[in-house]
């Protein structure tokens, strides 16, 4: 049995774990080793979205299974780490943000749980559109859920390496 809660900021360690670990192993299919190692410097937890509370944890008895969130920024993807990636104004359509699964959770409805709740706070709050950068391993679960790709993107990761992205989008009326 899934519970949900919006993150606070004494998530935060706890938060990166489960972020590094669903890197690094859920990519493995999709990403070579340098991709998988380039996407640590690339994706990650923005805190903006845990200040805006619009961050949520899925968790099973007390212990992470997901997270992700959403914002009214224009931030599309990256972390805290990632600057010249960072856009905080205001926007339209929502951004489905920095969603991850722990791996001992993939393929139980985690992603479609956080998904959901994602896209009924952006409703709740005036959207009718949500977009998304997705990882390759994410694209399947994302066109599961009803988003259609937009463009690929080819995210630039240390040492020249690029990252594979897809930018999503739905309606969501």
């Amino acid at each position: 049995m899934f519970t949900h809660r919006i993150a606070t900021p004494a998530d935060l360690e706890a938060l990166r774990a489960v972020m590094a670990l669903a890197i690094a192993e859920l990519q493995k299919d999709f990403l070579s080793p340098e991709q998988i190692a380039a996407s640590h410097a690339v994706m990650g937890l923005d805190t903006q979205l845990i200040a805006d509370s619009t961050y949520f944890i899925v968790e099973e008895e007390g212990r992470i299974a997901g997270c992700g969130g959403w914002s009214h920024r224009a931030t599309l993807y990256g972390g805290d780490h990632s600057k010249d990636l960072r856009d905080p104004a205001p926007l339209d359509p929502a951004r489905i943000r920095a969603m991850y699964t722990h791996p001992d959770f993939a393929r139980r409805g985690v992603g479609r749980l956080v998904m959901a709740l994602c896209e009924d706070a952006a409703r709740a709050g005036g959207f009718r559109r949500a977009e998304m950068m997705a990882t390759l391993s994410g694209e399947p679960l994302y066109r599961a859920c009803g988003y259609t790709p937009i463009e690929q993107v080819a995210a630039p990761g240390p040492g020249g390496v690029a990252v594979p992205l897809v930018r999503m989008g739905k309606a969501l009326d």
